[in-house]
């Protein structure tokens, strides 16, 4: 399997070219073309109480996979103006924020990990995404990604909103910003704290800080 990852950041396009017999896994309505050679075939990954937990946790219930009866391509597109990353798994773990899983290797376990208050103060609801296994894994974003080392500092602080994904060997705990009144004032809310090893990866857009600036520029219906 290769790949192509092309018009990035701001509005990416992943191509992935399979051999005959292969196969990619992806979210409902990622899709944007393939070759008259791929087949589709749409299914509950991991059974029914798998794709009820992957619902929750903001992801589609459904999945597509794609298979190759002949080489050929298959290309994808987040549903946001944003960037795509490969993140090469070898027998490795990986938690994606919703949202931010766009496609796989079929190879690839994808459930919901209940984070406790930990993702739910987080903003991420009360679930993570858990991507497992060996094989390519594609993450979308709003914005550009950019990939951080853990190794090089003690501690790491970032918005909620801006998380793409981490590493299994990260540690991590959500806190306010300051006190109550800085959390209210400062527009920043509630962030993660990253400790440990492995890599972060950030978004440089959040979808909420967006639509706060985005609501109030909407109209209002006057009354009568």
């Amino acid at each position: 399997m290769e790949y192509d990852i092309t018009s990035r950041p701001s509005y990416a396009l992943l191509t992935v070219s399979l051999d005959a017999e292969e196969a990619i896994r992806a979210e409902s309505g990622a899709m944007v073309s393939h070759d008259a050679g791929i087949d589709i075939e749409t299914n509950a990954t991991g059974g029914f109480l798998k794709s009820v937990r992957r619902a929750f946790g903001g992801e589609s219930f459904f999945q597509n996979t794609f298979t190759a009866r002949e080489a050929g391509d298959v290309s994808f597109a987040p549903p946001l103006p944003g960037d795509v990353e490969h993140v090469a798994l070898s027998d490795e773990t990986m938690f994606v924020q919703s949202g931010s899983y766009l496609a796989g290797a079929s190879t690839l376990d994808v459930d919901t990990d209940f984070g406790g208050a930990k993702s739910f103060f987080g903003g991420e609801g009360l679930f993570l995404l858990r991507v497992s296994g060996t094989g390519p894994l594609f993450l979308s974003s709003y914005g550009a990604i950019e990939a951080v080392d853990l190794d090089d500092r003690d501690t790491f602080v970032v918005d909620t909103g801006h998380i793409v994904a981490f590493e299994e060997s990260a540690d991590f705990t959500v806190r306010k910003v300051g006190g109550l009144r800085s959390t209210l004032t400062s527009g920043e809310g509630l962030v993660c704290e990253f400790s440990g090893s492995g890599t972060v990866y950030l978004q440089s857009r959040s979808q909420d800080a967006f639509l706060s600036w985005l609501i109030p520029q909407l109209p209002t219906q006057s009354s009568a």
